[in-house]
Parts: C-alpha cells; sequence; structure tokens
C-alpha cells in the first residue's frame, strides 16, 4: 500500500495534464464525429511522432535545468546526411545507426560539453548551434530537396508492422526506453539530481558535467531519430529546418510538469503533453480552423505551462515541499532530491 502511495504521488506532476487530455478528447469526439474514428486516431499520432520522439529527449535537457533549442536543425541536418549516405550506396540499416550515433555526437559535444563542461548559458549555446546547424544544412545541401525512396525508410515513415503503422511502434519503444532510464538506472537518478542540486549533486559524487552531456547527446540521437521518420514521411530530405520543433517540444515537456528549473516531472508527463498538443491541433484541423491559428493556440499554451510552472513552485516553496518522490533504483544521498514519475 505504501508503494501505491508513493506511485500516485508521483503522478501529482502531470495530473493537470491529464484532466485536459480527457476532457479534450470528450469534446472532440462529441463536435466532430470523425475525430474518434481509428484511422484519425492514427494520423493524429503519427502525426505527432517527430515530436513525441524529440520531446522525449527534451525531457532528460529540461530535468537538468535546461532546454535544447538545436532539435529542429539536428533533424533537418540529419535527414540531409541519411540521403547522401543512401546516395552513395551504404545500407539503409547502417545509414541509420551512423545518423543516430551522429546526431548524439552534435547534441553532446557541440551543446553538452559547452553547457556541462564550461558552464556556459544553455540559452546562449543551444541558440548558437541552431543558427550554425542551419546555416550548414543550407549550404551542405545547397537549398535542395533530396528525395528518398529506400523501402526501410519509407516503411518507417509510411508503413505498417500488424496493423499499426511503424512509427507509432518507435513512439512506444521510445517511450518505454526512456521510462526506463529515467526510473531503472543510475543515470536517470543523476539526472534528477543535478536538476535538484547541482552542488548537492557533486557533493554526493555525480560528475555533474558528465550528466548534462549526456543528457543533450540524448537530445541530439532523438532529434536524429525524429529526422528519420520526418524524411520516411515526406519520402525527401529537406534542408528547412522546423523553427517550431523545439518550442513545441518544450511546450509538451512543460505542459506534463516537468519543471522548467529542473529535477521534477519526467516522461510520462511529457507524453500526455504531446497527446494534448496532437488532439488539440488535430481536432483544430478537422473543426477547420486556420494552421495560423493552431501555432497561436499552440504559443498560448507554452505561455500557460511556464505560467503554471512557476505556480506550483511557489506553492511547493510556501509549503517547503521537495521536488517529490524519487523514482530512483537506490535510496543513495543523491537520489533524494529527486522528483521522478512514470
Amino acid at each position: 500500500m505504501n508503494s501505491l502511495g508513493r506511485a500516485f504521488a508521483a503522478t501529482r506532476h502531470f495530473r493537470p495534464v491529464l484532466a485536459l487530455v480527457i476532457l479534450l478528447f470528450a469534446y472532440f469526439s462529441i463536435t466532430q464525429p470523425v475525430f474518434a474514428t481509428g484511422q484519425n486516431l492514427q494520423n493524429m499520432l503519427t502525426g505527432v511522432s517527430v515530436l513525441w520522439v524529440v520531446a522525449m529527449g527534451m525531457t532528460f535537457v529540461v530535468l537538468t535545468g535546461g532546454v535544447d533549442l538545436s532539435v529542429g536543425a539536428v533533424a533537418s541536418l540529419i535527414g540531409i546526411m541519411l540521403a547522401k549516405l543512401l546516395g552513395l550506396g551504404l545500407p539503409a540499416g547502417i545509414a541509420i545507426v551512423v545518423v543516430v550515433i551522429a546526431g548524439a555526437l552534435i547534441g553532446g559535444v557541440l551543446n553538452g560539453l559547452l553547457v556541462g563542461r564550461l558552464n556556459l548559458s544553455f540559452f546562449v549555446v543551444t541558440l548558437a548551434s541552431m543558427t550554425a546547424l542551419t546555416g550548414i544544412v543550407n549550404i551542405w545541401a545547397q537549398t535542395k530537396s533530396f528525395f528518398v525512396t529506400d523501402p526501410l525508410i519509407t516503411k518507417i515513415g509510411v508503413e505498417d508492422i500488424a496493423g499499426l503503422p511503424t512509427s507509432i511502434w518507435i513512439m512506444i519503444a521510445v517511450f518505454l526506453l526512456a521510462l526506463y532510464v529515467q526510473q531503472a538506472t543510475y543515470f536517470g537518478r543523476d539526472v534528477y539530481a543535478v536538476g535538484g542540486s547541482v552542488v548537492a549533486a557533486k557533493l554526493s559524487g555525480i560528475r555533474s558535467w558528465l550528466t548534462i552531456t549526456s543528457v543533450y547527446a540524448i537530445s541530439g540521437a532523438a532529434a536524429a531519430l525524429g529526422g528519420i521518420i520526418a524524411t520516411g514521411r515526406l519520402g525527401s530530405a529537406t534542408p528547412q529546418v522546423e523553427n517550431n520543433l523545439p518550442l513545441q517540444a518544450a511546450a509538451g515537456v512543460l505542459l506534463g510538469g516537468t519543471s522548467l528549473l529542473g529535477g521534477s516531472g519526467g516522461v510520462g508527463g511529457t507524453a500526455l503533453g504531446v497527446l494534448f498538443i496532437g488532439i488539440l491541433q488535430n481536432g483544430l484541423s478537422i473543426s477547420g480552423v486556420n494552421s495560423f491559428w493552431q501555432q497561436v493556440v499552440t504559443g498560448v499554451i507554452l505561455v500557460v505551462a511556464i505560467l503554471g510552472d512557476r505556480i506550483v513552485i511557489a506553492r511547493g516553496s510556501s509549503r517547503g515541499d521537495t521536488a517529490g518522490p524519487s523514482a530512483s533504483p537506490s535510496p543513495e544521498p543523491a537520489a533524494a532530491a529527486t522528483g521522478a514519475e512514470s
């Protein structure tokens, strides 16, 4: 019973967005009969598959108190890199592994080391890398798109496995892997500890710079995987950088209850946050709302999410609360500052 109580307490971060998801789903199901059909729900999930994968990686960055603004540029760069490698005759499976590793290296070296080792501002570093990578993408691609017709990439983007789109299976796999890393590994414990207090984490023997470098590497790898899915869905690699992707990913993470200051939240809430965005955008599209208004709504949601985060922090401070219960696999001192959830 005690463990059930702890598990329920750990859901407090994403209870508001869970309620919003249920209410929004019910509203569109009633007002738009086509919304709740199996085909539309599949379309909605595949439509947010790239955002889902990127947001899962972004969650680890936000848990340490940062944000990765370069994920859109990384996704575009990886798409061009994938097309180039396939054009050279490299088998698709090997090319996928290479570009995911490349994404992790870009995130870890270009962002992670500068933020974690040199203690530079995550905003300045990731904004600079976003700008530089956007330029590299356009120089390398010469502003041209490249068609990608490899069967494996097409299967990832638009085909089904056992009756479900492959991209949905990837979403499930990424979520389960992220949840395992978050809750059942020492690395997950370290992420929460660093986000809760870098000083306390160092005193506990955690190499905080390595943890921060690693979360940006995870974000880069997730952005690379998102770029692969996007390439498969479009059937081409385009140098056009999706500038809204990092903001939407951050919105999904914050809506899911992960604190912008770090140390509290998790991928369970992020999944609900992304679903909320997906349901909202899909429902508005079915309702005939202009796509520009959808962008306005998404921006408002991001502001509301940040305000909600501040209110929760203020209430927690007034009560003298800590970040929350730990979901780490052991009761070591560094885990005391964590706020993991499922």
